[in-house]
């Protein structure tokens, strides 16, 4: 794992495609997971499952999720006869918080904070225990934080000093249409939001369909100003540089 050279990965990976990198990914490491949630992670699961049986997946259970996420999440551990481990929020942070706060604070005080730790805190737990995780990150997805991310990277947002993070995309540069493609040419199981009106799905309170033509990323925290819209999940893709400037009016 130290020995791990992330410059040449980059550069063999650079543009290659998905099954090339989760090949390159499941062989450099055994250590490794898939986080699953959406259409993306699932079309990573069809794959990986042709390149390695044994692989891992982890999903967030927020416990806000949607019906139809939970009955996702069940659809996909029988179609691919495969384990899901569920990461769920720790009491002692979650219970204090709602305790203080209610149950919908974050349309007052912005989600990072509920965010922080329903998703973040537990992930962090679980990658403490990876080598390497693989996202369905895609670059189309935010035109704001994800474009100029690498298909492999180190993960400066969970990596310790004595302890450094891989982090693998192998769909960076596949589009929605490619990913939907490859859902409907191999049967891969999708959640039934998307048939309403859903693209980019997370907590029930925080999610809400989209208007034809609209960006995905519209239908999160659809409250809050800004185009900068991450959970804390690839906190490394936010930076902080100055925001463009506006037109004069």
């Amino acid at each position: 794992m130290n020995s791990f050279n992330i410059p040449s990965a980059q550069t063999e990976l650079k543009n290659k495609n998905p099954r090339r990198i989760l090949k390159y990914a499941l062989e450099n490491f055994d250590n490794i997971a898939i986080s699953f949630s959406g259409a993306e992670d699932v079309v990573l699961i069809d794959m990986a499952l042709n390149i390695r049986k044994d692989i891992k997946v982890f999903s967030l259970d927020t416990g806000r999720l949607h019906s139809e996420t939970y009955r996702f999440m069940e659809k996909v551990r029988k179609h691919y006869q495969i384990d899901i481990e569920l990461l769920t929020p720790d009491r002692t942070l979650l219970d204090p918080f709602v305790k203080a706060k209610g149950l919908f604070s974050f349309y007052q005080d912005s989600h990072q904070e509920c965010c922080g730790i329903r998703k973040v805190e537990p992930l962090r737990r679980k990658l403490s225990q990876l080598d390497a995780w693989i996202t369905g990150q895609r670059k189309d997805q935010s035109l704001d934080t994800r474009q100029d991310i690498p298909e492999v990277q180190l993960d400066t947002a969970f990596s310790s000093d004595n302890k450094p993070l891989i982090k693998f995309n192998p769909l960076l540069n596949w589009s929605s249409a490619q990913v939907w493609d490859h859902i409907e040419a191999y049967q891969v199981p999708y959640n039934e939001l998307h048939e309403k009106g859903f693209i980019s799905i997370g907590c029930e309170p925080c999610t809400r369909a989209v208007l034809p033509n609209q960006h995905e990323r519209i239908g999160r925290w659809w409250w809050e100003s800004g185009n900068k819209k991450e959970c804390g999940l690839h906190a490394g893709n936010v930076t902080t540089e100055q925001p463009r400037n506006k037109p004069s009016t």
